[in-house]
């Protein structure tokens, strides 16, 4: 009797959990359905719910029944695939790994497809679109593979995300260092990069759906393995599935299905995050949803709710017109850095912040050699700086100019080129002080401004001013990058200090920060004026082109105080990187001493990036390599540090004048493409 009591209780949960799930399942497909309805309805034209309704009866004149068929219908269904389509890719993606984060854009699947697509376009080939999809879909799968690999399947949720967002920025590097050497064949390849549903008639969703129906149909057919392999690896082995073909399989479907959608719309930024996470809760409630057969399309559904809605909210609260300058992908990534920071203050796996590396301590000797040889390295870089680039000199021009007598030809190049290698200079080494100051005061030895959304806030700010203003003054640049500086790290350190500076919390904050920054810095790009928006990208790239002596007064300016601040206050500097108790017990006072170190390092990595746009992973390198060659003491590391700062990026402007002369690639992209591996190298010695 109570078998059969059991046996009923068991048929009434799964009888519940089915009638739970169908019931979340109809619930979305209506919120779609309405979703899809209120977008039709939007747009420029003077075309509303009747004309609309006239169009699909086939009773409605001809330019309205051609606004509807041509434009508004292939745009809702473009947006419809491409959320279904990320949706499961991210659900697909969590499960394979057992990784909360994972999604097409945290494994760097959309930066891997931009630069495939951008290095067709530099050929000049004509691609039909599904072969175009072929190429994105390489170039995604390639990346997912390099940072699935780096980070290690499952083991530790934030390794992946630092893992993807280093190689992300690498990628991304290279890419737009194509599209600002070939601006002819890549014309319009910014744009589509932040992600757009709106299309041109029905030709691209025609082409993409069937390939969206294999990705799903594949998902459904591996769904029972993938719910092994939650279980554990060897759970999943003693069930007989085949651990590495799962995931192999699971990952060139994902990647097929965000490829899809990258060649249907561009890179629509983090909703195969976002839609999975929503889908989470449901399913800890209808008990239904946890299966994959069931939670990878409920997550393509809520994908498709994300798109359609941010379309919608976009066209409702944006004036029509501008609207349809507006990507897509702009709200949608906004939403996902704001997911990503409500994740680091709910993410309960956090490390606690650790002092960096233990590291050898070099003798006095070894230290003054390492300082002599830098000096030598960095005099050497300076001169080379000086005399090479478009046009080469030799020592006397430069003696003649510095006395006044050079000819026309020689003091112009020189009027130009030296405030440019000043500003690299001194851009470099500040870099280098706001990192190896944010290392110390986080105790995390993968903090740098640029991941941690300063350089971001700093780059937005910068940015309103230089695309709104007529000519600002370079004070009044810094002012603005500050600004946006303060804001970012007011709210990243303001949370972080919260759980005390704990290493993944903060790194997701920053990474969240950063990612909302970039969106909206590229929905300035995208609404200002075109000769502005050249203006922003060049600045974007880190380049030093156009400086003047007056730009790099304010840098030089901090920096002279940081560097006389981290040498009188050296000690204090090594007492907060040590730990939390021991600056207690000497009496120090730990919060005050943190923010006073923290706004200095805002100020240098704010005017840094005023005198030469935003420079990726200096903050991060300098640092490193300053600890490994002298040790952890600050009085040693702090005028290392500021020497490699400064050669790094001296030499980043000098490879981008004098490579390609006479064409030229911004420093930051330099620094890019050299610090994604080293940072690369960081995660796979953590690692070990």
């Amino acid at each position: 009797m109570a078998v059969i009591e059991k046996t009923a209780v068991g048929r009434d949960r799964t009888a519940a959990a089915t009638t739970g799930a169908v019931a979340v399942t109809a619930t979305l497909v209506l919120l779609v359905t309405v979703l899809a309805a209120v977008d039709i309805t939007q747009g420029t034209a003077d075309v509303g719910a009747p004309e609309v309704w006239d169009a699909l009866a086939g009773n409605a004149e001809a330019g309205d029944a051609s606004v509807v068929v041509a434009s508004r219908l292939p745009r809702m269904v473009a947006g419809i695939l491409v959320g279904l389509a990320l949706g499961m890719a991210g659900s697909a993606l969590q499960a394979v790994s057992r990784n909360v984060l994972a999604s097409p854009d945290t494994l760097a699947v959309n930066a891997g497809s931009y630069l495939a697509l951008g290095v067709v376009a530099v050929t000049g080939t004509s691609l039909p679109l599904l072969a175009s999809s072929g190429a994105a879909f390489v170039g995604g799968l390639a990346a997912a593979a390099i940072v699935l690999g780096l980070s290690g399947l499952g083991r530790g949720t934030v390794r992946l995300v630092l893992a993807g967002t280093a190689l992300a920025l690498g990628l991304t590097a290279v890419t737009e260092a194509l599209i600002l050497l070939f601006p002819q064949e890549t014309e319009g390849l910014y744009s589509w990069n932040q992600g757009s549903i709106g299309q041109n008639g029905f030709d691209g969703v025609v082409q993409m759906a069937p390939v969206i129906a294999v990705g799903l149909a594949g998902l459904l057919l591996v769904a029972r393995r993938l719910d092994a392999l939650s279980l554990g690896d060897d759970a999943a082995r003693g069930l007989g599935v085949p651990v590495r073909g799962t995931r192999i399989t699971t990952v060139v479907l994902a990647t097929l299905l965000s490829a899809a959608a990258v060649t249907l719309a561009g890179p629509i930024g983090f909703v195969g995050l976002c839609a999975p996470a929503l889908v989470r809760p449901l399913a800890r409630r209808f008990r239904g949803l946890v299966r994959s057969r069931v939670s990878v399309p409920v997550a393509g559904l809520v994908g498709a709710a994300l798109v359609l809605g941010s379309d919608v909210l976009l066209r409702a609260v944006v004036p029509a017109d501008t609207a349809v300058e507006v990507p897509t992908g702009v709200v949608t990534t906004v939403v996902g850095g704001a997911f990503l920071v409500v994740m680091a203050v709910r993410l309960r796996d956090t490390a606690s912040a650790e002092a960096p590396d233990r590291l050898r301590i070099p003798s006095r000797s070894a230290f003054l050699v390492t300082v002599v040889v830098l000096a030598v390295v960095l005099v050497g870089v300076l001169v080379a700086a000086v005399l090479l680039g478009d046009s080469k000199l030799l020592l006397g021009d430069v003696v003649n100019w510095s006395q006044g007598q050079a000819g026309r030809v020689v003091t112009f190049v020189l009027d130009t080129r030296v405030p440019r290698v000043t500003a690299a200079l001194l851009a470099g080494g500040a870099l280098a002080l706001s990192g190896t100051l944010v290392q110390a005061v986080t105790r995390n030895p993968l903090a740098e401004p640029g991941i941690l959304g300063v350089s971001g806030g700093a780059g937005l700010g910068a940015v309103l001013l230089v695309t709104t203003a007529q000519s600002p003054s370079s004070w009044a640049v810094s002012a603005a990058a500050f600004g946006g500086a303060a804001v970012a790290s007011a709210f990243v350190f303001g949370l972080a200090a919260r759980r005390g500076f704990q290493q993944n919390s903060l790194v997701l904050l920053g990474v969240g920060v950063s990612a909302a920054a970039a969106a909206l810095i590229s929905l300035v790009i995208v609404l200002s004026d075109p000769f502005d928006t050249t203006k922003a990208l060049t600045w974007l790239s880190g380049s030093t082109y156009g400086r003047n002596m007056p730009d790099v007064v304010p840098v030089a300016v901090v920096l002279a105080f940081g560097v006389v601040l981290a040498v009188v206050r050296r000690r204090e500097l090594d007492l907060v990187a040590l730990d939390e108790d021991t600056p207690r017990l000497l009496g120090l006072g730990l919060p005050r001493t943190r923010l006073g170190f923290l706004v200095v390092a805002i100020l240098l990595a704010a005017t840094a990036v005023a005198a030469a746009g935003t420079i990726a992973f200096v903050g991060l390198v300098a640092p490193h390599a300053a600890r490994a060659l002298v040790g952890r003491r600050h009085v040693r590391v702090v005028p290392v540090a500021l020497m490699l700062g400064a050669v790094l990026v001296c030499l980043a402007d000098l490879a981008g004048r004098t490579v390609i002369a006479p064409a030229q690639l911004g420093a930051g992209l330099m620094t890019a493409v050299i610090g994604a591996p080293y940072f690369v190298y960081l995660l796979v010695r953590t690692r070990r």
